[in-house]
C-alpha cells in the first residue's frame, strides 16, 4: 500500500491574516478559498494542500474544549508545520523583511539541519529546514 498526504489543517482564527501570510509572505497558491476555510500549497505541488480553517467552528467542540483551543493558540503552542527551502538563510531574510514574528533566527541543528522558526498570525510555529 502506498499512502501520499493530500491535505494537512492548520488553524486559522483570522482567515484573511492567514490566507496574507502563506499567499502573500511565504508565496504559497490558494487553490480554494469560502469565507470559512481556504487551501493553499506550494507552487510546484498542486496535489499536496494546507487547509486553513477556524479550528472552534466543529459543531462537535464542547465550549470547553473551544476556550482550550483558543489558549493554546495564543499561547503559540496549538499547531506546528515544518516546510523545506534550499537556502534557510535566503529564505530567513526574505521573511524577516516582511516583519514576520521571528521565533530563531537559522542556526545548525545538532540532528543535522539548518533551521529557522517563524510564527504565522494564528500562533502556529512556522518552522522551515534547510534540505
Amino acid at each position: 500500500m502506498t499512502l501520499s498526504i493530500h491535505a494537512s489543517y492548520l488553524p486559522a482564527d483570522d482567515l484573511e491574516a492567514s490566507l496574507s501570510f502563506y499567499r502573500d509572505i511565504l508565496g504559497f497558491e490558494v487553490r480554494e478559498e469560502d469565507p470559512s476555510r481556504a487551501l493553499v500549497g506550494a507552487p510546484g505541488q498542486p496535489r499536496t494542500s494546507i487547509v486553513l480553517q477556524s479550528p472552534v467552528a466543529d459543531p462537535e467542540l464542547t465550549e470547553e474544549e473551544r476556550v482550550t483551543i483558543a489558549e493554546l493558540m495564543a499561547k503559540g503552542t496549538y499547531a506546528t508545520i515544518l516546510l523545506a527551502t534550499r537556502d534557510v538563510n535566503a529564505t530567513f531574510d526574505r521573511i524577516q523583511a516582511t516583519g514576520a514574528d521571528v521565533v530563531q533566527e537559522p542556526i545548525d541543528q545538532p540532528h543535522g539541519v539548518r533551521d529557522c522558526a517563524f510564527r504565522d498570525p494564528a500562533g502556529n510555529l512556522v518552522r522551515i529546514e534547510q534540505r
